[in-house]
Order: structure tokens, then C-alpha cells, then sequence
């Protein structure tokens, strides 16, 4: 236990989850679920049991240090890694094996988005254990595949490899992006896709030897730190000069020893209102009603999340977003919410940045 370490990547702006998550308070920082807890304190709570406090590490955007250590007290201020800018995940993985490296060579890593919602804790618990187990015996770089319900197209695809002489361990061979209906229909008929859930597990070794073969110039930018260039300025100059490109495609799509474990534990990476809705309890008409206060007519497939001190009235709607920060207030139909994005863009541009 000594030797593993979860580095959680807390640096998104989470817009899609707008008017609730804004830049100063992005989603991971809130309980838009409604449980009394923030989606990185749900996270640090899972891995508690497989990590010591001290081999956390949170890679952050550096306007979020105080949200971090407000939420998660029982960290020190050197385990939040703060990003100067946002370089996607395979700079912020990059970031944190350089800090693990110097506490521990033979970590064994965890790599954990924010924002995702377990249901079983236990069989997280025993898939990342199991995993850990694998990764600290061979030169592989795993990644948790989580076993399809339906075709969705908000997930990347994971192809396994058929022969395998494991269980649940499968050599990977392909990785798709969000597929169209059509193709995702296909992949889950077929039985050889898992989704992709951004949860990664390798040793610090092999994941430097990837970044070494497959992403040079960001194991470069991050292993030849000059003997008098202070940690910050070192940061700054180094994520000022990394490209834009996520572990998928920089390392993941190009490397040979990539492998899945195949999952189930009731994952669920909450994106979207939408997604927040099939993952809700619903009343007898498909109303997902987190609030306090609500009356309800002739309204069913709705989401409603609305501060606790105000009352909801609805009547005759079918299928609607319904979110009120206090400030803000969103109504929008579900089959639409892509558009949410277009949303903030137009308030930016018309209104500033009061609202966003």
C-alpha cells in the first residue's frame, strides 16, 4: 500500500453542467447529485482504502488550490499540483509522475478522473486492488473498461482482443472516440467493446517508458529541469511548451502494452445533465427532482435541480432541464442540452463574465 499512489485530475471547467458549474466553481467542486458530498470528495473517499492520505496527488488549475484543500483538508499543499494552463490529460499525467518520482520510484499509479460516480464500491475496490496487483508484476499499461448496458454515444470504445487466457484481462486492440448511433449500436451487439472510462492504472516505470517512446517532447519538457529554474518557473515554461493532447491519443492508441480489465461496478461519468438524469431517482413520472421543495403537474422525464430555500412550481412540461444556481436559471429540453455549450458562449460574448 505503501507504494501506490491515485492522482486525481481536477482541472476541468465542467461547462456542460452549467448554470451550477462555473469557472470560479467548476462541477467537481459541488454535489450537484444532491448526497452532501462534492464529486472529488466522493473520489478521495473510494481510493482512501488503497492509498495513504499522503500519496495523493490533485492536479488542478492553479485558481483551484483553495477549493482543493478546503474539500480534501487532509491534504498538504505540496499534493495539489496546480496546472498554469489547461493542457489536456497527457501533460497533467506527465506533471504528476515527475512529482511522484521524486518521492517514490516503484509507485504503482492510480489515474482517476474527478467527476465519475461509482454505485459498487466494493467491486471498485477489489478491480482497482486486482489491478494494482497486475501492473506492479509486468510492463503494462492498464485501463478499466466498463462493460456496456447499451450503445451510448457519449463514450469512447475500448476493442478487446478475443483470445485471452484471463478472465477479466484483455490485450487492447483498437480505441474509438464517441461512436454515432449506428456504430455504437454495432459495437455493443458485437461483445468486444467495452466503454472507456478514463481510469488508468500503470507503474511509474512503464508509464515513463511510454511517455518516452510515444510523447519525446513531453517527457523531455519534464525531465531536464535546469539546476536553477525555481519549481514554479519550471512549471510555467514547461506546460507553456506541451502540446494540447490527451494520454489517448498521445500514449494509450500508440502503445503495444495496453491492456483492459474488464469491469462492472456501476460506473457512470456524469458529463451531462442528461447522464445525471439516468443515474437519479425518479418519482412514478420519470421526474428526477433534486430539491427541497417541488410541486409537480402533469410533468414527467424532467430534471430538476433547484437551491433548497426556493419553491418549484411546474405544470404541463415533458422532457425539460430545469437548474437554478441562485443567480441563473436554465429551461431546456433534454434532447437538447448539447446546445448548452452554445449557451455559455453566447452569455460570454452578450453578458460577461458575471454568469459563467
Amino acid at each position: 500500500m505503501q507504494n501506490n499512489y491515485c492522482v486525481i485530475m481536477a482541472g476541468g471547467v465542467g461547462s456542460r453542467f452549467w448554470p451550477l458549474s462555473k469557472s470560479t466553481k467548476p462541477k467537481q467542486f459541488l454535489d450537484i447529485m444532491g448526497v452532501g458530498k462534492t464529486f472529488i470528495q466522493l473520489t478521495y473517499e473510494r481510493m482512501k482504502s488503497i492509498c495513504p492520505d499522503e500519496n495523493f496527488l490533485i492536479v488542478t488549475n492553479k485558481i483551484y488550490k483553495g477549493l482543493v484543500l478546503e474539500q480534501l483538508p487532509m491534504l498538504k499543499e505540496d499534493q495539489v499540483l496546480l496546472e498554469p494552463m489547461r493542457r489536456n490529460t497527457a501533460p497533467c499525467i506527465a506533471y504528476a509522475n515527475y512529482e511522484i518520482q521524486k518521492r517514490c520510484k516503484n509507485a504503482n499509479i492510480i489515474v482517476s478522473p474527478a467527476d465519475h460516480v461509482i454505485l459498487d464500491q466494493e467491486e471498485f475496490v477489489r478491480v482497482i486492488k486486482s489491478g494494482l496487483d497486475i501492473v506492479s508484476k509486468r510492463d503494462v499499461l492498464l485501463t478499466l473498461g466498463i462493460k456496456p448496458c447499451r450503445p451510448d454515444t457519449g463514450y469512447g470504445y475500448i476493442q478487446m482482443e478475443k483470445d485471452s487466457s484471463e478472465k477479466e484481462l484483455f490485450k487492447v486492440r483498437t480505441f474509438t472516440e464517441k461512436p454515432n448511433l449506428e456504430v455504437a449500436k454495432f459495437f455493443f451487439e458485437s461483445g468486444e467493446f467495452f466503454w472507456n472510462s478514463g481510469i488508468f492504472l500503470w507503474s511509474l516505470n512503464s508509464i515513463n517508458k511510454a511517455f518516452e517512446e510515444h510523447l519525446p517532447e513531453v517527457f523531455n519538457l519534464f525531465n531536464n529541469r535546469e539546476a536553477d529554474v525555481s519549481e514554479g518557473d519550471f512549471v510555467d515554461k514547461t506546460y507553456s511548451a506541451c502540446p494540447n493532447i490527451s494520454i489517448d491519443y498521445g500514449v494509450m492508441e500508440k502503445a503495444k502494452n495496453v491492456y483492459v480489465y474488464k469491469s462492472d461496478f456501476g460506473w457512470s461519468d456524469l458529463g451531462t445533465w442528461g447522464s445525471l438524469y439516468e443515474n437519479s431517482r425518479k418519482d412514478d413520472q420519470g421526474n428526477a427532482l433534486i430539491c427541497k421543495d417541488a410541486l409537480i403537474y402533469e410533468s414527467k422525464n424532467c430534471i430538476v435541480n433547484i437551491p433548497g430555500e426556493k419553491l418549484l412550481v411546474a405544470q404541463g412540461l415533458d422532457g425539460f432541464i430545469i437548474v437554478d444556481s441562485g443567480e441563473s436559471l436554465l429551461i431546456c429540453k433534454k434532447e437538447e442540452e448539447q446546445r448548452i455549450r452554445q449557451f455559455v458562449n453566447d452569455i460570454q460574448l452578450k453578458k460577461g463574465e458575471k454568469y459563467i
